[in-house]
């Protein structure tokens, strides 16, 4: 199947964490769904959670040809798999489109990852 679009995104960690510790509940209200901030508040530390998934959905962001909010995308775990999920209406454009988006986090001492590959499998 022919791969559409391939979108990156690197994260700070420090940089996250500055803003993170200044505004803690907006932050997470805005940028993150319940799930994954249930998720990342499970951890000893939730930064690189967020970080990745911050990165996840500015790298989906670079391959959707329109401008999506926050919590329009967001990672939700299958198994130990990350995977993209989506609010209804950008779902069934996606369905309807054909597309299928694959997902890769990784994060380390000082950075977090992310890259996105749209993939259209159908019509």
């Amino acid at each position: 199947m022919p791969v559409v679009a391939i979108g990156t995104d690197i994260v700070e960690l420090a940089r996250l964490r500055q803003v993170w510790q200044r505004h803690p509940r907006r932050f997470l209200e805005r940028h993150f769904v319940p799930g994954e901030i249930e998720y990342c508040l499970a951890r000893s530390d939730p930064i690189p959670s967020l970080a990745a998934r911050f990165a996840a959905k500015e790298a989906f962001q670079k391959c959707w040809p329109e401008r999506l909010g926050w919590l329009e995308v967001w990672v939700e775990m299958q198994g130990r798999r990350p995977r993209l999920g989506f609010a209804p209406g950008l779902q069934r454009q996606i369905e309807e489109g054909g597309f299928r988006a694959h997902l890769s986090l990784s994060h380390e001492k000082h950075y977090a990852l992310a890259v996105v590959l749209l993939e259209r499998v159908g019509p």
